[in-house]
């Protein structure tokens, strides 16, 4: 009886995710194409602080009930299904990623120094509040420059744009809250399921809680994808995966010691490394191809597989 309460609970969030996403993705667009932001920055910033908000979420609740490893495991296994499994599913969906805006400009190589920076900043096996403070500064610099350079206005700056309506911000705001409500009952479903499996809370955040707060990340870039807005999927994986890096390890350390698992260090976050990497050659000629979406979804199958096989 528990099982199938927690299986309908898993899908009507799952529902409440598809149609908050939607919402979010339209609003969003509307309201960064008003003030001349490009379609990319609005996904690298605007979409991906909204569909990183469960990260958050769950970290922070991690914390404060005794099971700080949770964080540190739901940032890496974010970033890597953001990464092999949404980036994968977008490129499988659309054919072919075509690029239009240059994101080894500066985007890709804050994601690729993010990803560096924690591992250097957690391998010790601890991360201090100084390092937290270093996060945040360099998250503040990122959201500074994506805004304020002139290569990430929108080509359709001189052109007259409607300014956005009282219901397009209420949309932006009641999509978010779904999106983010909708992740969280996902979570708690997929968390409660695997509970009775009785799986460790690492092995949990890596897979389980880590799937759960990427499902904005899947709902929100594969919708975009579909309406032919490429460049909001792709912002919103590398920004996700920057605002996880520098925000939601940063946040929950100052409301606690946080814990690193050595497995998580040895293993899982030389992964999202390797992965991360991939990405970033993947995406050096400024497309992405279906056939490289399917290697991408491997690689997030070889990965679940093997962590799920280490419990």
């Amino acid at each position: 009886m528990e099982i199938a309460l927690q299986v309908g609970i898993f899908v009507v969030a799952l529902a409440t995710l598809v149609k908050g996403s939607d919402w979010f993705i339209d609003s969003a667009e509307a309201i960064g194409l008003s003030f001349g932001i490009s379609p990319f920055i609005i996904g690298v910033t605007i979409v991906a602080f909204g569909t990183s908000l469960p990260e958050l979420a769950t970290s922070i609740s991690s914390v404060l009930q005794g099971e700080s490893e949770v964080v540190v495991g739901n940032v890496v296994g974010s970033n890597i299904a953001n990464i092999a499994l949404v980036m994968g599913l977008v490129a499988v969906t659309v054919k072919l990623i075509r690029l239009d805006y240059n994101i080894w400009h500066i985007d890709m190589s804050f994601l690729l120094g993010s990803s560096f920076l924690l591992y250097f900043a957690v391998y010790d096996g601890h991360f201090s509040i100084y390092e937290a403070i270093i996060f945040l500064m360099a998250l503040v610099f990122f959201l500074w420059y994506s805004f304020t350079s002139s290569d990430n206005k929108s080509e359709d700056d001189d052109k007259e744009v409607a300014k956005p309506s009282a219901k397009t911000w209420g949309l932006l705001l009641l999509g978010g809250i779904l999106v983010w409500q909708g992740a969280d009952w996902t979570i708690r479903s997929i968390s409660a399921l695997a509970e009775m499996a009785s799986i460790s809370p690492e092995i949990i955040a890596l897979t389980a809680v880590a799937i759960g707060t990427s499902l904005p990340e899947v709902i929100v870039s594969v919708g975009a994808a579909k309406k032919g807005k490429t460049s909001i999927a792709v912002g919103n994986v590398l920004g996700s995966n920057i605002f996880n890096t520098f925000f939601v390890m940063a946040i929950p350390s100052f409301l606690g010691n946080l814990e690193i698992p050595e497995q998580v260090i040895s293993v899982y976050l030389p992964f999202m490394i390797v992965m991360t990497i991939m990405f970033a050659i993947m995406t050096s000629n400024k497309k992405v191809s279906q056939w490289e979406g399917y290697l991408l979804i491997v690689f997030y199958c070889f990965y679940l597989v093997t962590t799920i096989s280490s419990i």
